[in-house]
Parts: C-alpha cells; structure tokens; sequence
C-alpha cells in the first residue's frame, strides 16, 4: 500500500471533503454547492492530504490557518490553528496523522507562529505531539422557575437598554464588540468577516445544513454604547395546555458585568420558557452566582477545550503579563524538537523576559504541560502532585502558580 502526504489543490477537494466527512462520520457525499463555499475558507498550501494512491483516494485530512489568540494581560500572538483533522478508519495505525502533525508544525515552527492551537474531538490524541489543554468550558441548564429572579422583567436596572436585532444588525456590530471583548479576556480568539458571515446565515455552512433563525438581542450601555449581544433559539413544546419550551444560547458576549447581568435576565424572563441552556461558558462564568438561588443551574457539560502547543517559549511567555514579581528557570521538554530547552522567566507586573539559560532547572516539564499553564488556568501543583512536572527546586511548582495563575479562568467561546 502506496501511502503519501501531501497539499492539495482545488482538484482534490471533494476527495478532501469525502474524506473529511468519512473521519467525522457525516454522510460521504458533497455537493458542488459545499465544495464552492468550503473553498473559500481554505488555504490551499496549507491544507494536507494523505492519499492512498493504489486505491486513488483521500484517506486523511488536516488544515490550518492563522489565528490570533489573547494571552493573560489583553496582548495577542500569532498562532497556528489546526481543524478538519481526520484519519479514515480502514487507515488507522499507520502512521498518517503524524505525518501530517509533524509536517504542518514544523511550517508553522518556520513561520515564527508562536504557538499552535485545536480544539480536540478526543482527549488522548494530541498530548503526544505537545498539546495541553489550556482552557475548559462549563454548560448550564437553568430551570427558570428557581432562578428567584422577579419575572416581571422591565429592562436593566443600570438604564440601559435591551433590544432585538436582525443579522444585519449582528454583522455590523458584532466585530467590534467581539474586538473588545478579546481585549480583556485571554483565550478569545480573533473572528474574521466570513466567520459572522457563517453565524448569521449570509453565507450558508455546509456543515449545518438546517438553520434555525435565533432571536438577537443587543445589549446598550445608558449612553447607547453596544455593550453585549445575544443570540438563541427556542423550541415549542406544550403538555397539557402549559408552555415547557427550553431556550438554547448560541452566543453571549458582555464587555461588562451590567451588560451580561442584563442579557441574562432578559432571556429567564421571556414568557414560556421553563429553561435554558447556556452554551458553553468559561468555568469561572457569573451566570450561576448572578441568580438568586444558584442552585437552579446544574452543570450538564464541563470539559476541556482549546488546546495549546507552545512554538516558541520565549515569545509566548514574554507577550502575557504578570500579577507577581520572581524569576523561575523552566526545563521544558520537547520530543519533536520543536520549542524545548531551558529558559529563565523573569516576570513583574511591568514586563517580563524569558531567554535561554544555563543555570540549573527548577522545574521540568513537557511542552504539552506548558501549554496547559500558559494561559493561566491549571496548577503547577497540582501537575506536579500527578507526577506531570517535577520540581528540582522544593517550592518551584507553588512559584509557578504565583507567576501563572490568573484571578479569571481562561475562555475560548468559539469552535474551529
């Protein structure tokens, strides 16, 4: 069997896009339709195939594009996202995703990305080729009927405003309330034209081929100023004459506490809806602690989410800020090659610097477990107490925290 990697042009990309859907057990079959709009959301010299040749076929898929990612302190990097990765089953264990992996990070290591980034379909793939998960996500199912909120909803106690809008609406104002939320929250990650095009359904997603129109809702500040948006849909189910409809949150951003408080009040207060789910939010979320009686909000998913591969420890440490003032030296351990070595960390609140050294290592680590502490949401401690991270110094772990925690969890709101 004749196995190759290689890019693809627009020649192979129905065999790409079978292939593709064959991984993600969707149905094998695509439309011309698929294909034009798919192309134009492709990077060609960055999409990878494996084909085997004797059979004349795609057996493999992975792509990648440029992504801008915010780290703890509002500042963003440059990093190399990976999605539509996939091996057919009749071609499992032979070695084609990491050739694939292997090819697109070292283009992406050449580039100057400083980091990689997915979102993983399965937890146990991608530790192995220095992934860790950097952010998680909480779901919700609030029963509205326990929430204690007054449902005699009139608007936000602030003054300012709730309205609902069309996509027009959504698509004109929604990038730069996006833009600003990404200025302050690290994990977010940059959306392009074509992204709000796909959400509001004026470019159809051939991945979702039935589409729901939600209900919108903007969110002004008392100076009119779009401080937060919302979009949901509803389903209609009645027994025995009562209303029992649960509302489904698409997306909720807020640029502040009033905005989210708003949004939130607004949708437990719509008449016939009994509950919501809340898409997925930041573990850390306010939704819960903003009702009454918390306890209306039961957890339904909690998992990880956007995983991260550091590329250049340097420039990744060197671009996020720090709370504490302290100096640590990191031996981080890389088998690819590809971002290993020992670095000093010297952080303060003013700046920090991250440089090759040869003092001696105070704590080692992998680089799929830097990725994890990058963004500031997992425990040094804690990854040492699993036997993840080693300390050569006693107290290096607890040293760590200080220097890489964040008082706020990490949040990635978008799939990709």
């Amino acid at each position: 069997m004749s196995l190759e990697v290689r890019t693809i042009d627009e020649s192979d990309l129905i065999d790409w896009l079978r292939a593709m859907r064959t991984g993600f057990l969707r149905p094998p079959v695509v439309t011309k339709e698929e294909a034009e709009i798919r192309r134009g959301g492709m990077d060609f010299e960055r999409s990878l195939g494996a084909f085997d040749t004797a059979a004349g076929r795609c057996v493999g898929t992975l792509r990648s594009f440029t992504q801008r990612m915010t780290v703890p302190g509002g500042a963003s990097v440059t990093t190399n996202a990976l999605s539509n990765i996939t091996v057919s089953p009749t071609h499992r264990r032979r070695g084609l995703l990491t050739r694939m992996m292997n090819r697109d990070l070292r283009a992406a290591k050449e580039r100057g990305d400083t980091a990689a980034t997915l979102i993983s379909a399965e937890y146990p793939i991608y530790g192995r080729y220095g992934f860790g998960p950097a952010t998680w996500v909480t779901e919700w199912e609030v029963e509205v009927a326990r929430t204690g909120l007054d449902p005699r909803y009139a608007g936000p106690a602030d003054g300012g405003s709730v309205e609902l809008v069309d996509g027009a609406a959504v698509r004109e104002l929604g990038p730069a309330l996006h833009e600003r939320l990404r200025a302050t929250l690290h994990g977010v990650i940059d959306r392009t034209e074509r992204w709000w095009r796909i959400a509001t359904n004026d470019l159809p997603n051939p991945g979702r081929p039935e589409w729901t129109e939600p209900f919108y809702v903007l969110y002004r500040s008392p100076d009119g100023t779009p401080d937060g948006l919302l979009a949901y849909t509803a389903d209609d189910v009645w027994e025995a004459k009562r209303s029992m409809d649960t509302a489904t949150v698409h997306g909720l951003i807020a640029v502040s506490p009033e905005a989210e408080r708003a949004l939130w009040h607004y949708l437990l207060s719509v008449d016939w809806i009994t509950k919501v789910v809340s898409g997925l939010r930041a573990p850390d979320d306010l939704l819960p602690l903003l009702l009454p009686d918390p306890r209306a909000a039961k957890v339904i998913t909690h998992a990880d989410y956007l995983w991260l591969r550091p590329l250049d420890i340097p420039a990744l440490l060197e671009s996020r800020t720090y709370t504490a003032t302290g100096s640590l030296v990191l031996e981080v351990t890389d088998p690819d090659g590809l971002a290993g070595g020992r670095f000093l960390l010297e952080a303060t609140p003013d700046g920090a610097t991250c440089v090759p050294t040869k003092r001696p290592a105070e704590l080692t680590l992998g680089v799929g477990e830097l990725g994890s502490l990058t963004l500031g949401d997992e425990s040094a401690v804690r990854l040492t107490a699993l036997g993840r991270v080693a300390e050569e110094r006693q107290g290096a772990a607890g040293q760590a925290d200080v220097l890489l925690r964040t008082a706020r969890r990490p949040w990635c709101p978008d799939q990709f």
